[in-house]
């Protein structure tokens, strides 16, 4: 059992994507893949964070999202956290800092 938390952002530079100054269009595509893909994942005002079992997954659902944006120009900034014998740990990772705090984060 593998855990790949995987942290991106993805959107388009070019004009013949993009709506004045708003990238929203194209990345609300993006996460509507994530979404249907059935992995569990978080959306940040900065980016997503998606949790797969293998860093093929990973990186097949970061050549999904950027086959989605068919345009010009693309930037992407991508991060991974890889670890062996865990699961859940979008969530584990988050609880593991509330119990040291003794309360609850707002996320």
């Amino acid at each position: 059992m593998t855990s790949v938390l995987l942290e991106f952002s993805m959107f388009p530079t070019s004009d013949d994507c993009r709506e004045g100054a708003s990238v929203s269009k194209q990345v609300s595509k993006i996460v509507d893949m994530i979404d249907k893909s059935g992995f569990a994942y978080k959306l940040t005002p900065m980016g997503t964070v998606v949790e797969t079992q293998s860093m093929r997954e990973a990186l097949d659902l970061i050549e999904k999202a950027y086959e989605r944006l068919d345009c010009e120009r693309v930037y992407s900034a991508l991060k991974f956290d890889i670890r062996k014998g865990c699961s859940n740990r979008l969530e584990r990772k988050i609880v593991s800092i509330e119990e040291k705090l003794g309360r609850n984060v707002h996320i």
